[in-house]
């Protein structure tokens, strides 16, 4: 494999094991509220979303039906989404 054949497969792993991770931290903070159990701190929602995990943060967001009135959530997860497509867009003609 070429070098750039190995960057993307690292990066398609690190993608997909962020957004697994955000889509699961949505899950067991619904959870725990319902059951006034502590909760997932927002600030580590976002984070997991910045890192790499925001489609797996909003995918939860609506499976889970959970922070979607919250101002914040419903328009930042999307607003850090479009900020990874625009740099994966760019990203990724660079590696071709």
């Amino acid at each position: 494999m070429i070098p750039s054949e190995i960057i993307k497969l690292v990066l398609l792993a690190y993608f997909t094991l962020m957004n697994a991770a955000a889509f699961i931290y949505m899950g067991l903070d619904k959870q725990r509220a319902r059951k006034n159990q502590w909760r997932i701190k927002e600030k580590t929602l976002f984070i997991t979303a910045i890192l790499g995990g925001s489609l797996g943060a909003i995918l939860g967001m609506q499976v889970f039906r959970h922070k979607t009135k919250h101002s914040a959530f419903r328009y930042g997860m999307p607003a850090i989404l479009l900020l990874h497509i625009v740099l994966g867009l760019w990203g990724w003609q660079a590696l071709l």
